[in-house]
């Protein structure tokens, strides 16, 4: 199963072992190709703050979750929103849509009498 695991450092376990292939020629790549390759567009990012929220509130993500959450960053995008509040599950987070980045997440326990600030729309999955 693939999940997100928070100890000092986001670690995205994945199932799949990379497997050598016998007898293949590396092929050199230029520094662009290699770049392109790291920065995947689609791919939703966490920033330094929700990694340390993560981990503190003990809130663990699936792939499947991190894609729902990808999924809501780009209907925001759709909308024109520029700061979301994504409500899934017992799970709020707060993403800069522009930069496909969690700026923080919150768990049931701290959604109580809590107010969120600085967002122009709401996504609920």
């Amino acid at each position: 199963m693939n999940r997100i695991k928070i100890n000092n450092n986001l670690i995205l376990q994945q199932n799949n072992k990379l497997k050598s292939q016998p007898n293949s020629i590396p092929q050199k790549k230029s520094f662009q190709e290699i770049l392109q390759g790291i920065e995947n567009k689609d791919d939703v990012k966490f920033s330094k703050h929700a990694v340390e929220r993560l981990r503190v509130r003990n809130i663990s993500l699936t792939k499947t979750e991190i894609n729902k959450l990808g999924g809501a960053i780009q209907k925001a995008k759709q909308k024109g929103v520029h700061e979301a509040l994504i409500l899934m599950d017992n799970k709020a987070f707060i993403a800069s849509v522009k930069n496909r980045t969690i700026i923080t997440a919150a768990s049931d326990e701290q959604l109580k009498d809590n107010i969120f600030t600085n967002i122009d729309g709401a996504v609920i999955i």
